[in-house]
């Protein structure tokens, strides 16, 4: 490994992108596995999304043998630290006398690693677990303490990142000891120590935060330590003499300043989407480009129309993103529901990206104030943003009498975003004929009375031998009936069954199907590339878990039901060789 990899990941982490640097150690652990700082960087981005259970798995990797073989004092004390984060994670999930209790269990693990390595890091934050855990005498000393290693540390050829979390500590431990203003002063310190660094800021504002909950303490304090907002960006298409480009794109880079922006989610389309997003590159800011199909079909759809330069404006959007997503589905007309499905996935990753980084997540419409009842575009991007809370920038813009989209002569029958589950029981073809009845009559009758329980969510259901196949209104509604049905078949005694062991596997998606009958069953159905998609992600859950794709942990972020987390796992290869999708296993807390 060299020093250019390490710095690549370090950038990954630094900004944010936890998704993109655990993606990206995990291809090099391939060729790598024993490297104990890319282990290290798989856990820490899982902990930094929440994915607490898989970054356990993850650390459970960094064992002896792999420590000594690094012979890094510095990074011995990051895995110490980090499992100790770990469990400070877990008490923050829970309340009352189990909060205490892990936060007691957390504070012991870092005072220990600052005893073996004598860390402000760990010093500060066993004394925030401390006052989590109601101890507030002993919170008091250790943050004297930790401001103490600070100060009594030599300061010579400090990096800016050591330099930041120096700064970060004297704030942590004047907000413990209600020193206020001395936080804000070392606060404005570490706003100047970590430029371009927004996730250094947001661990940091995640910790004051605690404190400021556990003492009542004005959250505003926080302000001392911006992160940039998260846009989600949509407008109107307009060829190249529709509109005066140069004032909007004036009133653009003015709003993205106002709101203070750092981040941008959303299409390509020509008109409104490129014309933001090439300010947004402009300014040197993060731009994520979210695409409801592949590439080559939504320009022949979405940028080709529009003539003149906007094919080359596209391309070197394209060229210049942090990141780019498309949908595998190949529609063979250009429908509504796959702009809605688009829009929702670019606000749905702006939402959990903005919670990442503690910020604000913000649209930006350049949009003519005019609203109606159209399914796509953006009023309804606006109506649908709007409803979830959220604050709406507008920067006025005509909306063109332009042709509608073409529309290919094999066009057929709209579709709707719906939410798919695929399930099975792994072990069921252990069952002797014996037992096959008894299955039927109390584990499927269990799972069919849990189904019954989400009422008219569920617009469809089928089952064949031990699988299941059922279609909700909205991904809330389907993680909501997977996990209970989890609930339900966990509940059964196999034993006094007299069933073997068996373990039920879900998986779960969303995307824009067909709603039609099935000329065999004589029955209304829904079919498309998306169910095929659930179909294939079954297979690969492991026994006991839920498993979504990232299309429908988007969606999930925009209908969010309490307590439900997905944890991210990586890309993952789907069965009969249908591709390698980044997936999340839902949890419950």
């Amino acid at each position: 490994m060299t020093d250019p990899i390490y710095v690549e990941l370090s950038h990954l982490v630094s900004r944010g992108e936890m998704l993109a640097a655990y993606d990206r150690a995990t291809e090099l652990l391939e060729d790598h596995p024993h490297d104990a700082t890319l282990r290290f960087v798989t856990a820490l981005s899982l902990a930094r999304t929440g994915a607490l259970e898989q970054a356990g798995a993850e650390l459970a990797n960094i064992d002896d043998a792999v420590m000594a073989a690094a012979d890094n004092p510095r990074l011995e004390e990051d895995v110490a630290a980090l499992r100790a984060r770990l469990v400070k994670d877990a008490a923050l999930t829970r309340t009352g006398k189990d909060k205490r209790r892990s936060a007691t269990e957390a504070s012991r693990l870092y005072e220990d690693v600052c005893r073996m390595y004598g860390s402000h890091f760990a010093c500060i934050n066993a004394a925030t677990m401390a006052a989590i855990a109601g101890q507030t005498e002993r919170a008091t000393a250790l943050a004297h303490k930790a401001r103490s290693l600070v100060s009594h540390e030599p300061t010579g050829g400090l990096d800016e990142e050591e330099s930041y979390w120096r700064a970060a500590t004297r704030a942590e431990a004047a907000l413990l000891l209600g020193e206020l203003d001395v936080a804000r002063a070392a606060l404005r310190e570490a706003t100047l120590r970590s430029a371009e660094r927004p996730a250094l800021r947001a661990t940091t504002r995640r910790q004051l935060r605690l404190i400021c909950d556990e003492t009542g303490t004005d959250a505003a304090l926080l302000e001392e330590l911006p992160v940039p907002a998260v846009v989600h960006y949509t407008g109107h298409r307009f060829t190249g003499t529709d509109v005066d480009q140069s004032a909007l794109r004036g009133a653009v880079n003015d709003k993205l300043s106002a709101i203070g922006a750092g981040i941008a989610y959303g299409s390509l389309a020509y008109g409104a989407d490129i014309l933001v997003a090439e300010e947004v590159l402009a300014r040197g800011d993060q731009l994520h480009v979210v695409l409801p199909c592949p590439v080559d079909q939504f320009v022949e759809w979405s940028v080709a129309p529009g003539a003149g330069d906007w094919l080359e404006r596209f391309n070197h959007c394209m060229e210049s993103a942090s990141s780019v997503s498309t949908e595998p589905s190949h529609a063979p007309f250009d429908d509504p529901a796959m702009y809605v499905f688009g829009s929702r996935l670019a606000m749905g990753h702006a939402v959990i990206r903005a919670e990442v980084l503690t910020g604000a997540a913000v649209q930006l419409a350049l949009w003519d104030g005019e609203d109606g009842d159209s399914e796509a575009g953006t009023a309804s991007d606006v109506r649908f943003w709007r409803k979830t809370g959220r604050a709406t920038e507008v920067v006025p813009c005509s909306h063109p009498d332009i042709p509608a989209n073409r529309v290919a002569d094999s066009a057929g029958p709209p579709r709707d975003l719906r939410a798919m589950v695929f399930a099975d029981f792994h072990g069921f073809s252990t069952l002797d004929e014996r037992q096959i009845p008894t299955f039927f009559e109390s584990v499927m009758g269990a799972l069919a009375d849990s189904i019954d329980a989400s009422g008219d969510d569920v617009l469809y259901r089928n089952s064949w031998g031990d699988g299941l196949y059922l279609v909700y209104r909205t991904v809330s509604a389907a993680t909501s009936g997977a996990l209970a049905m989890q609930r339900t078949f966990g509940a059964l005694d196999l034993n006094r069954l007299d069933l073997p062991e068996m373990g039920l596997r879900i998986g779960v998606h969303a995307g824009p199907v067909y709603a039609g009958t099935d000329p065999i069953r004589r029955e209304p159905s829904f079919f498309g590339t998306h169910v095929i998609r659930t179909a294939r992600i079954e297979p690969r859950t492991p026994p006991g878990e839920v498993y979504m794709t990232a299309s429908s942990a988007a969606l999930l972020a925009l209908d969010p039901v309490p307590g439900m987390i997905p944890e991210y796992v990586g890309h993952i290869d789907t069965a009969k060789d249908y591709g390698a999708f980044p997936m999340y296993v839902l949890k419950r807390r």
